[in-house]
């Protein structure tokens, strides 16, 4: 089940119970970080699902054990996750497990407290990226600063098909990301009510990186 916001074209929420249901959990603050860990997983996977639906498909020749017949395989390079370190390599696994042929690349991003903008030190994606689907990984889409970046890094290593999979998301970063990359699809599991003075989101669930790697 998903639902489409109007204000937000380039959103997806994904409704599904069993999103909701560990969502919920995931954002309650006596969760500790072993289970916290293991929802991330679990939600990332559900999630993956709906956002690996409208993937291009070509038609190809397989034999069964009884004869040749004709199926179908994900046609281009292989899917190419990009997690935003580094709270989005909570998400990796989740969707490996889904597609387990998946390349993995690496943005290194982190959020100046001061300035609330984003500073890059790492960027390493698989090649032929014009040929490719990529997936950006991050459990919050707060200011949208991070978001805004990523995606810009991968279009100037050539990538045109990108997708942008959160668990939860502020109206301010939606707003940020889908102006500067309208063409960028956003699939959350959430639409929170507005970020906080410090950048944080509300309700949100805290710092997710914090919260996956036990560092408080």
């Amino acid at each position: 089940m998903i639902e489409r916001v109007k204000e937000f074209p380039s959103l997806i929420i994904i409704r599904h119970p069993l999103v909701q249901h560990k969502l919920t959990i995931l954002r309650d603050q006596r969760t500790q970080t072993k289970h916290f860990k293991e929802l991330v997983d679990e939600i990332a996977t559900l999630m993956a699902y709906e956002a690996t639906s409208e993937l291009s498909i070509e038609e190809r020749e397989v034999d069964t054990p009884l004869e040749k017949t004709r199926g179908w395989h994900i046609s281009g390079k292989k899917l190419t996750l990009v997690p935003i370190l580094r709270a989005g390599l909570g998400m990796v696994e989740g969707i490996l497990r889904l597609v387990p042929s998946a390349r993995v690349g690496h943005i290194g991003l982190y959020r100046d407290h001061g300035t609330l903008q984003p500073v890059d030190y790492y960027f390493k994606v698989p090649g032929e990226t014009a040929e490719r689907d990529f997936f950006i990984l991050d459990p919050m889409l707060a200011t949208g600063g991070s978001a805004v970046a990523a995606v810009s890094a991968l279009k100037k290593a050539g990538a045109e098909r990108i997708r942008f999979l959160c668990l939860v998301a502020a109206p301010e970063g939606v707003r940020r990301l889908s102006e500067a990359h309208p063409d960028v699809q956003i699939y959350a599991a959430a639409l929170d009510r507005q970020l906080n003075s410090s950048g944080y989101i509300l309700p949100g669930l805290g710092d997710a990186g914090d919260r996956l790697f036990g560092t408080r």
